[in-house]
């Protein structure tokens, strides 16, 4: 039965440390410890918004694997206008072997996902961005091996947030989100998330009071104030998020060694400052170097069970 990447919330912790133990094995055995699982295979990504890292760690990772990537232009393909997202699925699935989407509405990604008997990755929706969430699983893996970590989010409670709430609920880690007041995380995932914490011994909190929530911070994620689709409130996001830019004085308010990630691009000196971004305590570009090795194990995963 063929299976999907779509949200985190659909893989047990137990899968989940299972991929995380299989990336950070490739990572130490790039070019030497790949199993082919995509040998004489085609993979097709299709995206509707903008991509650095996600589009070039997903080519070289389905290359990496043995196969061959067609990417396909959002625009050409046109799934809910030009044709039905089920359409796209039904004529994909008879052709490749693996479909990674970049979508605005999630309901696109689940609606090609039901209809598509090829696994289908989510390289990220307006709800969820799965694969992220596994770079930072695993740079925490690394960064802090063996500790129940205790990770805060600062900003605005989007996609990244409620995908890196739902890898710490799944590994049980204290996950923390400040936001201003009418920004925080979705409410049913937050729901979800505390019910996971629950079975797993993470705590998961709330808040709009920053210097509180950094306190006892192992690591400080950040996020862009307005995510990709939200453009027209650039203005307004700019005159409420200032207070909860990552800066020197907020370092200075959590512990000692703190580390400070961010899923990129970042604007530097809205969100977060040059000076923290760029200092030895970032994760950022270690995480993003992550993507490519998270992604192979999710592939992986996907395509030999027995492989995990």
């Amino acid at each position: 039965m063929k299976k999907d990447f779509l949200t985190l919330l659909e893989y047990t912790p137990d899968e989940i440390r299972a991929m995380l133990r299989l990336a950070a094995e490739l990572k130490a055995g790039r070019g030497r410890t790949e199993r082919r699982v995509l040998e004489g295979k085609t993979g097709v990504m299709i995206f509707e918004k903008p991509s650095l890292r996600t589009r070039i760690s997903f080519e070289a990772a389905i290359h990496e694997l043995g196969g061959h990537v067609v990417n396909l232009a959002a625009e050409s393909v046109g799934m809910g206008t030009r044709e039905s997202v089920e359409d796209v699925a039904r004529n994909l699935e008879r052709i490749v072997h693996l479909v990674v989407a970049r979508t605005f509405a999630h309901d696109t990604i689940t609606r090609l996902a039901a209809s598509c008997k090829a696994p289908v990755i989510n390289a990220l929706t307006d709800l969820y961005h799965p694969c992220q969430a596994m770079a930072f699983g695993l740079t925490m893996q690394e960064a802090r091996p063996g500790k129940k970590v205790n990770a805060v989010f600062v900003g605005d409670g989007n996609n990244v947030c409620a995908s890196i709430m739902i890898i710490c609920a799944k590994l049980g880690y204290n996950f923390t989100v400040a936001s201003p007041a009418g920004y925080e995380p979705h409410a049913e995932t937050a729901k979800i998330c505390a019910g996971i914490c629950a079975e797993t011994g993470g705590r998961l909190d709330i808040t709009n009071d920053l210097f509180e929530a950094v306190k006892n911070a192992d690591v400080i994620y950040t996020d862009v104030w307005a995510s990709m689709g939200q453009e027209a409130e650039t203005q307004k996001r700019k005159a409420v998020f200032p207070p909860y830019q990552v800066n020197a004085g907020l370092i200075a308010r959590a512990p000692k060694g703190v580390l400070v990630s961010h899923c990129l691009p970042a604007r530097r000196g809205e969100e977060i400052t040059c000076d923290v971004l760029d200092s030895p305590a970032s994760l950022a570009y270690e995480e993003a170097e992550n993507r490519l090795h998270a992604q192979k194990a999710i592939i992986t995963h996907l395509f030999s069970r027995e492989a995990i």
